[in-house]
């Protein structure tokens, strides 16, 4: 499973590259303006120095949601860099621009994804990856997990290649039970990444040995 960070800030994705686990970024218009990444030109000068730091795809959001005005974001957006996805919501004009976009070479994100129906719409039309958002379902009281299954199981009936990116995740157990399932991408805040490092008896045991080492010292410095 892939690891992707979802975030506009520029220190926390080097923090994530520079651990060596990181395969792509994902943003969106609200991640930017937490940033104060303002105005177009600022917001595609942001979207390259992304680019810049990873290795992986960079998922920038369209802001609109009618057919024409999302191919021509679409158009500007790919101008930034190699790299970048298009981000494309799950409505009825945007499933017609996956189409279009995929049938030119165009990688589109389709966000927003909150029933298996609309992951196999937008698959069927071409997108490189769904965006199944399963921390705002647990929100409501629907396992968000069980989606995840769901569109695994339907993909994989019939050889379905769309990527299940797993959005929204909101603790290291929902990174966890993503890889179970078998997304094939989880994107994530730093902390929930940075939290897959931490185990209790890590602690315990890693103060042992270094405990265990200082007395060994001790006890060479008595005998010298």
């Amino acid at each position: 499973m892939k690891f992707f960070i979802d975030t506009a800030n520029l220190a926390q994705i080097k923090e994530a590259q520079d651990l060596g686990v990181l395969d792509g970024v994902t943003t969106n218009p609200s991640l930017m303006a937490k940033e104060g990444i303002v105005g177009t030109e600022n917001v595609f000068a942001h979207y390259k120095k992304i680019c810049e730091i990873v290795d992986g795809d960079v998922s920038a959001e369209v802001i609109s949601t009618d057919y024409d005005g999302m191919l021509k974001e679409a158009a500007e957006l790919v101008k930034i860099h190699p790299r970048i996805v298009v981000k494309i919501p799950m409505i009825k004009d945007g499933v017609k621009a996956i189409k279009y976009l995929s049938s030119k070479g165009i990688k589109v994100n389709c966000t927003l994804i909150f029933s298996a129906g609309q992951a196999l719409l937008a698959a069927k039309a071409g997108a490189e990856y769904v965006s199944p958002f399963v921390g705002r379902l647990d929100d409501i009281s629907v396992d968000g997990m069980e989606l995840i299954e769901q569109i695994r199981v339907i993909f994989d009936n019939y050889g379905i290649q769309t990527k299940i990116l797993a959005a929204s995740i909101r603790h290291p157990v929902h990174i966890i039970k993503c890889a179970e399932i078998g997304a094939d991408v989880a994107t994530c805040p730093l902390s929930s990444i940075l939290a897959l490092l931490n185990h209790p008896l890590t602690d315990i045991g890693l103060a042992k040995f270094l405990a265990d080492y200082k007395a060994s010292q001790k006890t060479e410095k008595i005998k010298a």
